[in-house]
């Protein structure tokens, strides 16, 4: 697909976003299955149901724009999920399995945010100001889950080291 301005660029951006919104969505309902610890597939379960929201700001942005989105390959994901399966069956101890869904429940999102960062920047160069809101406020709950996921992963070992 050859890109001839930046309006062009800007949906096949948002176009990514919104289909890597909806594979990040099936990422963590398959992490929240596998979770054992319930707070963990609790914390997971919330970022499901955001997900649906996020999904709903994005359909809204390319509704403000006039445009559909682009379907593209995005095998980023499937490597994602494949990588995952494979390295958390070789996981043996509970423990590890716990810190390493979390751990990969953030590489999803910091990769999200970087896409949302540069999707915000370009919204602001082609005059979508409106659209510019919409996102940073998807940002704002990406970040937010940042946040309470790393309180989480530290509230699981603290009271790890206080049974010990």
């Amino acid at each position: 697909m050859p890109i001839r301005n930046p309006k062009e660029l800007f949906v096949l951006m948002l176009s990514d976003v919104r289909q890597g919104a909806e594979r990040t969505t099936s990422v963590f309902k398959e992490m929240s299955q596998v979770a054992q610890h319930p707070d963990i597939k609790e914390a997971l379960e919330a970022r499901v149901f955001l997900s649906d929201k996020i999904n709903e700001t994005l359909d809204k942005c390319f509704e403000i724009i006039g445009e559909k989105p682009a379907k593209l390959p995005g095998r980023l994901h499937d490597v994602f999920v494949e990588d995952f399966k494979k390295e958390l069956a070789e996981i043996q101890s509970p423990e590890a399995k716990r810190l390493y869904i979390m751990a990969k429940a953030l590489h999803l999102i910091h990769m999200r945010i970087g896409e949302y960062v540069a999707l915000i920047a370009a919204a602001d160069v082609t005059g979508h100001f409106a659209v510019g809101v919409l996102l940073e406020s998807v940002l704002a709950q990406k970040l937010a889950f940042v946040d309470r996921t790393r309180r989480l992963i530290r509230a699981i070992y603290e009271q790890r080291r206080a049974a010990a």
